[in-house]
């Protein structure tokens, strides 16, 4: 199927204050997500991807740049036109924002009423989400009787409300234990595989990219520093940022010192059952260390990677890769600085 965009990026900057005391949050953002994909944007804490997201709706406006939405540059059109567009563009925040007043019915009611919608017909519309949402049974609950992957879901079907074509979560799932996280997960990419609709999410979690996203963008110090299928960039990663979110320092299995080359080593699910690490030392007859290792699923394979740190002996070097090169793993040397 053709890949056709509906959020496009162009050349975007986001500057907080001005002269001497100005911060730029954004610097030259260009990306673009196409229809019915799931598009993860992963940085550290203040890389910027809050605000690349709020930009997208304009909750914050672009100092400079394009927003193109279906083809329109949001940042051109009145407030009224605005409006309208925001309903085809939902938002799922990491607080949940239900209103507390209401009970989980009313708030999934809230956007309809917004819209115009007859008070019967929204209701309809409401009890029919909270059902797909798996909560038919909460619709008389106030936010403050349900746990937090049920404020949610919640406010995942509150989102849904407007029949939105894309559906931005900011975060969506960092302020939830890990097993209500996998839930939550597992329903957005439900709805996307039935209703279509784009999903964006933010995170600072490389799980939830792995987990659920087709393609990934990696933010740091404000601007994209590498765009690519999850698969790719978690198996080949190009820039610093993404290498430092796959596999940070604080997750190394051994101290790194010596001064043996470092190789980061990729397996897929072919390999994932062989002894190859134990293969290699046993024939190239000479030990390695182990510095970090993991495995993840990704769209249903199995992907793993291992920083070794080879023998300083040059002949205990060219044995190990030559081995490597027999079995078909992939491999490059990796700079690592502990």
């Amino acid at each position: 199927m053709p890949e056709i965009p509906i959020i496009q990026i162009e050349n975007l900057n986001k500057t907080f204050g001005e002269g001497e005391g100005a911060v730029t949050a954004l610097d030259n953002i260009n990306l673009t997500v196409y229809q019915g994909e799931i598009f993860g944007i992963i940085g550290l804490s203040g890389a910027g991807k809050s605000t690349l997201v709020r930009c997208m709706n304009l909750l914050e406006r672009p100092t400079a740049g394009k927003v193109l939405f279906d083809g329109r540059d949001i940042t051109q059109l009145s407030d009224n036109e605005l409006r309208k567009v925001r309903r085809d563009i939902s938002m799922i925040f990491q607080s949940f924002n239900l209103l507390m007043q209401r009970t989980a019915l009313e708030n999934v009611c809230f956007p309809l009423e917004l819209s115009g919608v007859p008070a019967k017909e929204a209701r309809t519309r409401a009890r029919e989400l909270l059902a797909t949402v798996g909560l038919s049974d909460k619709e008389k609950a106030y936010p403050s009787q349900l746990s937090g992957g049920q404020k949610q879901r919640v406010a995942i079907a509150r989102a849904l409300a407007t029949n939105p074509k894309v559906i931005l979560c900011d975060e969506a799932t960092s302020a939830l234990d890990p097993t209500t996280t996998q839930s939550i997960l597992a329903l957005l990419k439900e709805l996307n595989q039935k209703l279509g609709v784009t999903i964006i999410i933010i995170t600072h979690e490389m799980k939830v990219i792995e987990q659920i996203c087709n393609r990934v963008a990696i933010i740091d110090n404000s601007r994209i520093e590498e765009i690519g299928p999850v698969d790719e960039v978690f198996r080949h990663p190009k820039s610093r940022a993404a290498k430092k979110l796959i596999f940070p320092k604080n997750e190394l299995t051994e101290e790194i010192s010596g001064n043996g080359k470092f190789l980061r080593l990729v397996f897929d699910g072919s390999q994932a059952d062989r002894p190859i690490i134990a293969n290699m030392v046993l024939q190239c007859g000479a030990p390695v260390s182990i510095a970090f290792a993991n495995t993840e699923k990704i769209d249903g394979k199995m992907y793993g990677h291992m920083i070794i740190q080879l023998p300083a002996n040059p002949e205990a070097e060219r044995k190990i890769l030559a081995y490597l090169d027999s079995e078909n793993i992939g491999y490059e040397e990796e700079e690592y600085n502990a």
